[in-house]
């Protein structure tokens, strides 16, 4: 059981946060919610265009690899569970956020381009995750390469290639 004292404040986060169950015995006027993702869809022209959930997933790919030595094939495969998730335990519930944070950086795929691609290119042809990997690839050569070293040490883009000067 946990009891905060009067000037303490609870801070929760994860998949189930926005949903009340959670935190049923919290009055509704003591909680403020937050609801933090990529929103931003990029246009590259009249035709095409690339999704949140394509930078969702790229971000994830590079992630995963980074911090939990999971490969491309990995995420892919189970990348169709965490949608599953998301339209469960997010999505009914992101409209009672007080406030939405778009994560979004203009400058993202560029910088993960360069970690994703030959991620993706380990992804043998004989493989079901290949057609996915493909086409990511092909959206990700629209982008030029921006190098790390380029990225402030506090950017949110560092949440996924890492070298953060904050700690998680």
């Amino acid at each position: 059981m946990l009891k905060l004292e009067d000037d303490e404040v609870l801070v929760i986060e994860g998949i189930h946060c926005l949903n009340d169950k959670l935190t049923n015995e919290i009055p509704k006027e003591q909680k403020f919610k937050i609801y933090i993702s990529a929103l931003t869809v990029l246009n590259i022209d009249y035709y095409n265009r690339i999704s949140t959930t394509d930078t969702r997933l790229i971000r994830r790919i590079v992630r995963d690899n980074q911090f939990r030595g999971y490969d491309a094939r990995h995420t892919i495969r189970m990348w169709y569970s965490v949608n599953r998730g998301e339209e469960a335990y997010i999505y009914p519930f992101q409209e009672e956020a007080d406030v939405m944070f778009n994560s979004s950086l203009i400058y993202e795929l560029g910088v993960l381009k360069d970690y994703a691609i030959p991620l993706l290119k380990e992804i043998k042809n004989t493989e079901p995750e290949y057609a996915e990997a493909t086409r990511l690839i092909r959206l990700l050569t629209y982008f030029e390469s921006i190098p790390q070293d380029n990225i402030s040490k506090i950017s949110l883009i560092r949440e996924f290639i890492g070298g953060s000067l904050l700690a998680y």
